[in-house]
């Protein structure tokens, strides 16, 4: 969260001249609604399946550059069908991710105090995200440029 994964994604795909495809974007697109919506409607159970199906149909049939939203990898089946891909971490840290998301207005997992919220997640979630990822980037104090700079360099090297 506040990574800058769309962004970066799109630069990528820029560059790359190749699509860009963010699963968010898919599940929104799909359900008429935001996400937002889908949690308060719905709960984050019914979402999380939603994602599930949303990546796993990305990574079945497109071609290009993929942004997953940033709990996707919380599933185990989602974690197996990364397993093939060049999967890259762009991590975040907790004071720069509290800038770039602000008050967390649109991101249900914030709601309360959004710096601990924030924190939390970070906790849960940095190790599963390393442990997925073939490159982590790190973002903070960064613009997207330079950090799609960092992106396509590590994977155009093919380390």
């Amino acid at each position: 969260m506040g990574a800058g994964k769309t962004t970066v994604a799109g630069l990528l795909g820029d560059a790359w001249g190749v699509p860009v495809r963010d699963t968010d974007t898919d599940i929104e697109a799909a359900e008429g609604r935001s996400i937002s919506d889908i949690f308060v409607d719905d709960g984050e159970d019914h979402f999380r399946v939603l994602e599930a199906a949303a990546v796993a149909e990305a990574l079945a049939d497109h071609d290009g550059v993929l942004a997953l939203g940033g709990g996707a990898v919380l599933d185990e089946r989602t974690r197996r069908l990364l397993a093939g891909h060049r999967v890259v971490f762009l991590r975040v840290g907790l004071s720069d991710a509290v800038k770039r998301v602000g008050l967390g207005v649109g991101r249900p997992l914030l709601l309360g105090n959004v710096r601990s919220r924030i924190k939390g997640l970070l906790d849960e979630r940095t190790p599963v995200y390393e442990a997925v990822a073939r490159h982590v980037v790190d973002t903070d104090g960064r613009t997207p440029e330079e950090v799609a700079a960092d992106v396509r360099r590590l994977l155009e090297e093919g380390a």
